[in-house]
């Protein structure tokens, strides 16, 4: 368990930061975004988790290449929180697209993509 509201007022200002000095799409907000969603999944804030991994798939869609490892990230973390919700279709789903993604911009033997294989073998069963 960590200290979340340290966590908050850290990524926020950070997040302030970048708002002030980036366009609305640039990948580092992003970032903040995404940082901010972990926050909320830990919590067990999934709701709000999943809205902020969404707004920073749509962030990383606008301004990235479709093969690019950062958007297998946002598929991942979107299966995650949809995972924790018990919400295992979805959840395989958004997985599945992680791993197509990663399978174009990783190695076939990278960590990142075995263990987006082992985030689909733990809920195709569910």
């Amino acid at each position: 368990m960590g200290n979340y509201p340290k966590a908050f007022s850290y990524y926020g200002k950070a997040l302030e930061i970048r708002q002030q000095s980036l366009p609305s799409n640039h990948p580092d907000l992003a970032s903040s975004y995404n940082n901010i969603g972990f926050v909320h999944n830990d919590m067990g804030n999934y709701p709000e988790a999943l809205s902020l991994h969404e707004k920073v798939l749509k962030i990383r869609q606008q301004s990235l290449p479709s093969n690019h490892r950062d958007l297998a990230q946002s598929y991942n973390n979107i299966g995650l929180v949809h995972e924790n919700m018990g919400i295992y279709s979805k959840a395989r789903t958004f997985y599945e697209r992680a791993i197509q993604i990663a399978q174009q911009s990783l190695s076939s033997n990278h960590p990142k993509l075995q263990m987006l294989r082992n985030n689909l073998e733990r809920v195709k069963n569910k």
